[in-house]
């Protein structure tokens, strides 16, 4: 007698996992080819695609040409290169949600280098266009230098504005770093989407970048801030339920931060800031606390899906100094991870649903 199917849980049905390219491996030593066997293979079903993974891919077809196509442009091969990407996709049964990171963008002073990144834009438009239906572009805040960028908040409006005005009906989705110049908290990012008002503009959430601003310091003996970082975690999370309008949140990336030694040598990288540097080496899938894992990402998780009503894709966004090794391996070993550390997270936040109900 066959037993029936385990129906599914009510997080199963709200959200569906994905995951980012670059937390498979980076693209010049692991192949866009194996991460995809890699990501379908252990349960993902939608992908980030970094661009990196796009523009190393048209090189190999670069490297594969004759002579007669050798002339061709670096933004053709990437077309090229999109096309097969789309067509390795289908065939696993993955789905592409998005195209990033379009760096360095908003509020650039010198208005050629504006014009410059807006014709680099219009490109990665094309390759959404190629790679499937309702694709977003991800644009991650700057952090440059001030004396390259500007804080004017009416200027960055305008310019968020602009961007989804030429990508339409392609979709932005603009995210606030931690470490980001002048944008670096959920707030200042959603006050920008809210102010720009463009119906395809909306706004990325992250775990990491969340709880790394408010909560989080590295080169602490504890790993927080010092003062209040709970209280202040609590309110912001409080204000996000708040104000923040579910349908205009495109993605909620999920990931943890690695527990390290204040000293580390990654930390004091010269001129690049702390939280960067920490993110680039030391983040964790969800629930690997046996790894080190130690931010609140339960709370920031709860807010920015079960309070807040957010229902769609939910994306793993891991950088780390694991994913740099040249073994092959690395694209199974870290989808492994990434699935177990989904069924983990499912288990944690349907828990907290259920504690919502009573």
């Amino acid at each position: 007698m066959h037993s029936l199917p385990t129906p599914p849980t009510e997080a199963e049905l709200r959200w569906k996992p994905a995951i980012a390219t670059v937390s498979l491996g980076v693209a010049h030593l692991h192949s866009i080819t194996a991460k995809l066997a890699a990501a379908a293979q252990n349960g993902q079903e939608g992908l980030e695609l970094f661009h990196d993974d796009i523009a190393q891919f048209a090189q190999t077809l670069r490297g594969q040409a004759t002579d007669a196509l050798s002339a061709r442009s670096d933004r053709e091969y990437e077309i090229d290169a999109a096309h097969a990407i789309r067509d390795l996709c289908a065939e696993r049964g993955l789905r592409i949600l998005a195209l990033q990171p379009f760096r360095h963008y908003e509020g650039l002073i010198d208005r050629a280098q504006h014009a410059q990144r807006l014709d680099e834009l219009r490109h990665w438009v094309e390759l959404c266009k190629v790679l499937g239906d309702s694709l977003f572009i991800l644009i991650p805040s700057s952090f440059l230098d001030k004396a390259e960028i500007t804080g004017d908040r009416d200027q960055l409006v305008d310019d968020l504005g602009e961007a989804a005005d030429i990508a339409f009906p392609v979709r932005i989705a603009y995210e606030a770093l931690a470490w980001g110049t002048y944008v670096n908290t959920w707030e200042a990012c959603w006050d920008i989407v809210r102010r720009a008002d463009r119906p395809n503009l909306g706004i990325c959430l992250d775990t990491f970048n969340i709880a790394a601003r408010v909560w989080a310091d590295p080169t602490n003996s504890s790993g927080r801030v010092s003062g209040n970082a709970d209280a202040d975690l609590h309110k912001s999370m409080e204000r996000l339920v708040r104000e923040v309008d579910p349908h205009r949140v495109m993605m909620v990336q999920l990931a943890d931060g690695e527990r390290v030694d204040p000293q580390e040598a990654f930390l004091t990288v010269p001129g690049l800031p702390t939280l960067l540097s920490w993110s680039r080496n030391a983040r964790l899938f969800p629930c690997e606390e046996e790894r080190g894992g130690y931010l609140p990402i339960r709370e920031v998780a709860d807010a920015c899906l079960n309070r807040l009503g957010y229902e769609g894709w939910v994306s793993m966004e891991v950088f780390s100094r694991t994913l740099q090794s040249d073994d092959p391996l690395v694209p199974s070993e870290h989808a492994a991870r990434a699935s177990r550390s989904w069924q983990r997270f499912l288990e944690m936040v349907e828990t907290d649903l259920e504690g919502q109900k009573i």
